[in-house]
């Protein structure tokens, strides 16, 4: 069967090789116009395909996100609770590791300074700008590592007295942490009178904080003269 526009070629006045010539030159642009409709119908039909796929997708998410909304919805409606941020859902943070600890001086003036989980109470006293007085210390002469099982690391401790601090009796973090070596009471003793010195005396240096001293209270005494050549 003849395209079409070969019809109207048959009602032109015919000459010779005219027509033959029209012919083949018509014929090549009805293939190429072809051609180019079935190129133009297949993109039409990938196009369509793409958008059921986004379609599809987005019916299947669609049911996640509105359960996720009422979710969010719910938790703003309830009533909130403080909640500790180690039990929070999400990423650690930096926050996780910081406790607040108050300073009472000897004039009774009170200051809630940050410590880091691991650091010396010393440190943090230091880094806040509190001062304690001087303090030595070497490696520690041994470490709890158990309640069956102290580890021996023949560290000389304590090397002096002077940031002698009282810690908060029935703080939860100070019931649990490294109690006083020998070395570091023997210190307590010959800087300090005996009247000077209770159950919770300890050197600031040898306190290492915890996380469960988070609210913890310490007494700073009135400082013995540090500062004789």
């Amino acid at each position: 069967a003849l395209h079409p526009a070969c019809h109207a070629l048959a009602l032109l006045p015919r000459s010779a090789n005219n027509n033959i010539i029209v012919l083949e030159e018509l014929t090549t642009v009805v293939r190429a116009g072809d051609l180019f409709i079935c190129k133009l119908i297949n993109s039409t039909i990938m196009l369509s395909s793409c958008f059921v796929r986004v379609a599809r997708r987005s019916a299947a998410s669609a049911p996640a996100a509105t359960m996720a909304a009422r979710r969010s919805m719910a938790a703003a409606a309830a009533p909130s609770t403080v909640v500790s941020s180690s039990f929070n859902d999400g990423p650690p943070s930096v926050f996780d590791k910081i406790v607040k600890v108050t300073i009472i001086d000897p004039s009774g003036a009170r200051r809630i300074i940050p410590a880091m989980v691991g650091q010396t109470l010393y440190a943090a006293c230091d880094l806040n700008g509190v001062d304690l007085g001087p303090s030595s210390s070497g490696p520690p002469q041994e470490k709890v590592r158990s309640t069956t099982w102290t580890e021996p690391l023949y560290g000389e401790g304590a090397a002096s007295g002077f940031d002698h601090v009282l810690l908060q009796g029935g703080n939860e973090g100070v019931e649990i942490a490294e109690p006083a070596h020998d070395n570091e009471k023997k210190m307590i003793e010959e800087y300090w009178d005996a009247d000077e010195i209770f159950p919770e005396s300890r050197l600031a240096s040898q306190v290492e904080i915890n996380a469960k001293m988070d609210g913890m209270v310490v007494y700073v005494p009135d400082r013995i003269v540090d500062d004789i050549p």
